[in-house]
């Protein structure tokens, strides 16, 4: 064997004066570039921002569908866990729903490492909190991609920072994670993954990478699921490419003078190497499973969530036309459901050049070009669609994968680097191709005119970048424009996307002098427990009690219990989102049921009267079956009560004067009036359904309600002295005493009492009761009362935390087991332990 040849265990060879030299500049330039790219990503999201006037550097707000119902109500009330002031935990949440879980909610919205970041902000401020934060992981995610492409290869510094800001400020970033911004943090996870094949493809950081891996599916366990499938094609790639170079060496010594003796050896480095590549696929599995496993105790909860929320929207996939596709490649294009494919000129001249060069192996230019053509191929098929999605086509959005795309049409075009810069001839033919992709998409309504133009002003700048000289003034130029291109492509995307939201998706109110007024009122007014404090009508958000305060029905999730909008549908509430997003319902028997001691109405915050004080959150009911609801929720308001309080309405559909007139009309859209009051419906399921309403008190004999056109609609009259002889009734058998914790909740019963024992909150899958088995009463937390009991103590832990626990605790004994046997293993290479004993 020759001096070159290294034996098993020993030491790596010493680095020659050239590769040390730069392996130094390359440490030295390290940080310097990663601060580039995220300087370059945050002055073009920024200044797109500007340039549209929005939040916060203008009037403009951005207040849209899930960014205002969920994303900034949940980081309000995360900051309310961190700060001390929430009602509830991180395993039950009081505020909303009536009580509802919120773990699944937490490891949804809130789990990333920068939400916790809010804590810094005022609450007032809540939103500024939230544009920061997604400014910030935007910046991160350009950061580490920067990372990524510097580790996989040679090339220019400042090419990688224009890179990685080029991946973070992709279409799919700018038009659809900056209002989601929970999905950014797979934008960071994807770099992260890749990272974590190239420590698993060398054999390196055995700790750090299922850390990295856990760490990324806490943050989002969504988009991490898409980054992991895309960070596993990469890693193959890597491999093969790999392979082919330890083949093509194999090859050349089995063709030297001994090529006779050398076939055997060639042979045997084959099979080396095939076994290699299985190799390490088996310890990327392992690294993978480990991780998944790590971060078990919140997937869990999350994943069987799902499974007992309301059912969403089921549609089927249908892939966007080709010439949609190809025009979602260029900037300034917006669509809701076609791919966000856009990543800068740079990127597609840079990948089309890779096709022509011929001094780079062809094994790896088309094994990355095939991983190119492949990821978008395979977001057009409906099987593979549903491989991206955990086999469930989105509500919204259907190409939510699309940041992988970016991701490997970015280290595709970094690739070529590694082989030095393109030549003319390979420039001349990927501008060609850019030029054809963009001459395909020009039948697709989607295209602007600023989309054609800014292509072919950074098709120019990045080629001729590309020609100059690499020193002095014109390296300085070629950064110029190189960047310049980036930058200008992305905000004018940003700007772009920014003003077509508000035109496209529903829009609320931002947070103002008046919502801090009202969240201020509601505090001052707050009784909890002894009463809730509904933050009322007119709503905000989707998840009003989580971003102003109090303790009401309203809630908005994906994780909204199919319990819970079922008995919130049977009393007469309405919803959105085809029952998702559930609306608050503003009525004197639900306040009663539910113990609401105070709401906001018109304007103030209206308390209850002190002749008829709140329910207690507990009261028994006597022995009997658990009421059935049927179709009129006057008549289910009334069975849960125990008590006959609504009258129905005399001739022509006139109540009795003095009592109050309801309307129940879910499908109807329009003005419903009584006299001189008017309100507004909203209905018409199966996407909404509208709420009964108070029209008011009848004030003269034989005025009907005009009730708008649209389904079934009934009126009932309300007897406010019945229903407060209800309620005084209830309360001589209400609990003496409550107290709620942040897994539950222990009641004092009045001696004597038996029956059934109801919770003013939904029965949801994960309560457990002391002195008897959790049941329903009405939709609602129950549990028998039988004779001497004189407490009830329930406790909340949500489904799949055990189980996730005991994951989470084999992931470490995995984790642990492999760092010892690796340990072991090499010091067996290095002649430590004997190799038998």
């Amino acid at each position: 064997m020759s001096n070159a040849t290294r034996t098993r265990g020993s030491a790596p060879p010493a680095l020659a004066p050239a590769a040390a030299a730069r392996a130094a500049r390359l440490t030295a330039e390290g940080p310097r570039s990663l601060l580039l790219a995220a300087l370059l990503t945050v002055l073009a999201v920024c200044g797109g921002d500007a340039a549209a006037r929005v939040f916060p550097f203008g009037p403009r707000h951005r207040a849209v569908n899930d960014l205002a119902n969920q994303f900034v109500p949940f980081h309000a009330h995360l900051w309310d866990l961190l700060r001390g002031r929430a009602d509830g935990g991180l395993l039950l949440d009081w505020q909303a729903g009536w009580g509802t879980s919120f773990l699944p909610d937490y490891g949804t919205y809130v789990s990333s490492p920068f939400a916790p970041l809010v804590a810094l902000f005022p609450r007032g401020d809540i939103e500024y909190a939230v544009y920061g934060i997604t400014v910030l992981k935007t910046a991160v995610a350009a950061a580490a991609m920067t990372y990524l492409l510097r580790r996989l290869g040679p090339g220019t510094w400042w090419w990688a920072s224009a890179l990685g800001a080029s991946y973070a400020l992709c279409g799919w970033s700018l038009a659809e994670g900056t209002y989601n911004p929970m999905w950014l943090d797979g934008l960071i996870a994807f770099p992260l993954l890749c990272l974590v094949g190239e420590w698993v493809r060398e054999g390196r950081r055995p700790l750090l990478g299922p850390l990295v891996v856990a760490v990324c599916w806490v943050a989002n366990f969504y988009t991490a699921y898409m980054a992991t499938i895309g960070a596993a094609l990469v890693l193959l790639v890597r491999l093969l490419t790999a392979r082919a170079g330890t083949a093509d060496a194999a090859g050349d010594a089995a063709a030297g003078p001994a090529s006779g003796a050398g076939a055997g050896p060639a042979r045997d480095s084959a099979t080396g190497a095939r076994l290699a590549v299985v190799r390490t696929l088996l310890r990327a599995g392992l690294t993978t499973g480990i991780g998944v496993a790590l971060a078990a105790p919140v997937l869990l909860p999350v994943f069987l969530g799902s499974r007992h929320a309301h059912p969403g929207l089921v549609r089927e996939f249908d892939p966007a036309p080709a010439t949609d596709v190809l025009a979602r490649l260029l900037p300034v294009t917006y669509s809701f459901s076609t791919p966000a494919a856009f990543v800068s000129t740079a990127v597609l001249l840079l990948v089309a050049a890779l096709l022509f060069r011929r001094e780079i192996p062809g094994r790896e230019r088309w094994l990355w070009a095939g991983l190119c053509a492949a990821v978008l191929a395979s977001m057009q098929w409906g099987p593979t669609h549903l491989l991206w999605h955990a086999f469930a086509t989105p509500n919204g959005s259907p190409y939510r994968q699309t940041f992988v795309l970016s991701g490997v049409l970015v280290l595709t075009a970094w690739t070529g680097f590694a082989h030095g810069r393109p030549d003319r001839r390979a420039l001349l033919g990927g501008a060609a191709v850019v030029a054809a992709l963009s001459l395909g998409s020009l039948p697709s309504s989607f295209l602007t005119p600023w989309a054609l133009l800014l292509t072919a002003a950074g098709l120019a700048a990045v080629a001729a970048a590309l020609l100059l000289p690499r020193r002095g003034r014109y390296g300085v130029l070629a950064a110029l424009l190189v960047v310049g291109t980036v930058v200008g492509q992305a905000a004018a995307t940003t700007a772009y996307a920014d003003r077509e939201r508000l035109v496209r998706l529903d829009d609320y109110p931002p947070w103002g002098t008046g919502q801090q007024r009202r969240a201020d009122a509601l505090a001052e007014a707050d009784g909890w427990p002894a009463y809730r404090t509904d933050p009322g009508l007119p709503r905000v958000a989707g998840n009003d009690p989580l971003l102003l305060g109090g303790q009401g029905a309203a809630y908005y999730s994906s994780h909204t219990p199919a319990v819970l909008t079922g008995t919130l549908t049977a009393l007469g509430g309405g919803w959105t989102s085809r029952g998702r997003n559930l609306l608050n319902l503003d009525n004197p028997v639900t306040d009663a049921l539910f113990g609401v001691g105070a709401r906001w109405r018109d304007g103030t915050v209206v308390r209850a009267e002190p002749s008829a004080p709140p329910l207690p959150l507990v009261t028994v009911r006597p022995p009997g079956p658990a009421p059935a609801y049927g179709r009129s929720p006057f008549r289910n308001q009334e069975l849960l009560l125990g008590a006959r309080v609504y009258e129905a309405p005399g001739a022509g559909g006139a109540c009795r004067v003095g009592t109050e007139v309801f309307l129940w009309a879910p499908d109807a859209t329009g003005p419903a009036r009584l006299g001189g009051y008017e309100t507004r419906l909203l209905g018409g399921r199966p996407k909404r359904l509208a709420a009964l309403t108070s029209l008011g008190v009848q004030q003269r004999e034989g005025t009907a309600p005009r009730v708008p056109p649209g389904g079934r609609a009934e009126i009932a009259c309300l007897d406010h002295d019945r229903l407060r002889a209800a309620v005084a009734g209830l309360r001589a058998r209400a609990a003496t005493r409550i107290d709620v914790r942040d897994d539950g909740l222990t009641a004092t019963l009045p001696p004597g009492v038996t029956g059934t024992a109801v919770v003013a909150a939904p029965r949801i899958a994960g309560w457990r009761c002391e002195g008897g088995k959790a049941g329903a009463y009405g939709g609602l937390l129950a549990v028998d009362v039988r004779p001497g009991t004189t407490t009830v103590s329930c406790r909340f832990r949500p489904p799949g935390l055990r189980a996730g626990q005991a994951a989470g605790a084999a992931g470490v004994l995995l984790l642990t087991a492999s760092l010892w046997l690796g340990a072991r293993g090499r010091r067996r290479a290095e002649g430590r332990v004997p190799l038998s004993r």
